[in-house]
């Protein structure tokens, strides 16, 4: 007679009840990455605000000085100034990319199939590769009285114009302006493109039979098809454009003057040189704030509603 195979049971509700793994596992997981968060993130931001109020030169013992120091930073105009610069620089550290971005990523969709796609894609994100310290200095030397630029325009008949463009009080922040820009056009574009390839060809295939041409194109659909990823664009420039440091200490370290001076060079100046811990705190606050209240409106109006 054959063998009957037994059976397997499968366990009753609540056996399978039992055998359900606790909630609190889960966070045993988590656990590292918060303790590391907790130790290197949030334990400085509390710092950072016990600090703010206080005068302390970093060294000594410290005397309360509650929101004196946050009154500093708003009526300084030194120290005003720097908010101010961050936000200048916005133009050229977020709307030059994202728009030039968008320009040139829909350029190169079009020309996909080629080898110039693949050249210009690879040229463009070079910058976000090199070392931002090594950028400063390249540009320093092409920007300085004797650089590339100077040369070319001395070439072109416009030695007119030529001078030390780092170095003049009138256009050392657009300068820099520029440094920012060409750093973050590479990485705006190829944002956008990868956005781009998800835009159903149907459309554009629609648009065109209603006689679109490809500026209607890009304006009624590759434009509102990226909301999302200009969001991210956006707000990930504006970020690098408030909290900028590197690319000016490297080149021009604030000057000439305070025309460059930026909060966060403007708050290393004053934690380490000037030991004015508290007032560097305090300035350090109010960038944290601004980043916060410029980027979550960003967030919200480009998130995706249709879910």
């Amino acid at each position: 007679m054959a063998r009957r195979t037994p059976k397997t049971r499968r366990p009753g509700p609540a056996r399978a009840a039992g055998l359900r793994t606790p909630s609190w596992v889960g966070w045993l997981f988590v656990a590292p990455a918060l303790a590391v968060y907790a130790v290197f993130v949030l334990r400085p931001i509390a710092l950072t605000f016990q600090y703010s109020v206080y005068r302390w030169d970093g060294i000594g013992s410290s005397t309360w000085a509650g929101l004196s120091n946050y009154g500093k930073v708003f009526t300084d105009p030194d120290l005003f100034a720097t908010i101010l610069n961050a936000v200048k620089l916005i133009v050229f550290f977020s709307l030059i990319p994202v728009v030039l971005g968008l320009v040139i990523a829909s350029t190169i969709r079009r020309i996909a199939a080629s080898r110039l796609a693949l050249a210009a894609r690879t040229v463009l994100f070079l910058p976000q590769v090199i070392p931002l310290v090594a950028a400063g200095i390249a540009w320093s030397w092409l920007l300085s009285s004797t650089g590339l630029v100077n040369q070319l325009l001395s070439r072109i008949g416009l030695g007119g114009v030529t001078r030390a463009w780092l170095g003049d009080f009138s256009t050392a922040l657009p300068a820099v302006g520029v440094i920012g820009a060409w750093v973050l056009l590479g990485l705006c574009t190829i944002l956008l493109l990868s956005g781009m390839s998800k835009i159903d060809p149907a459309l554009y295939e629609a648009a065109r039979m209603d006689g679109a041409g490809p500026v209607r194109e890009f304006v009624s659909i590759t434009v509102p098809s990226l909301r999302q990823e200009i969001g991210v664009c956006v707000t990930v420039t504006v970020i690098a454009a408030l909290a900028s440091f590197d690319i000016v200490y490297v080149a021009t370290q604030g000057g000439p003057g305070n025309t460059t001076m930026v909060p966060g060079l403007e708050i290393y100046y004053l934690a380490f040189s000037e030991r004015q811990v508290g007032t560097a705190s305090a300035l350090a606050v109010v960038l944290m704030v601004l980043v916060i209240v410029v980027a979550l409106p960003i967030q919200w109006l480009t998130k995706d509603r249709s879910s």
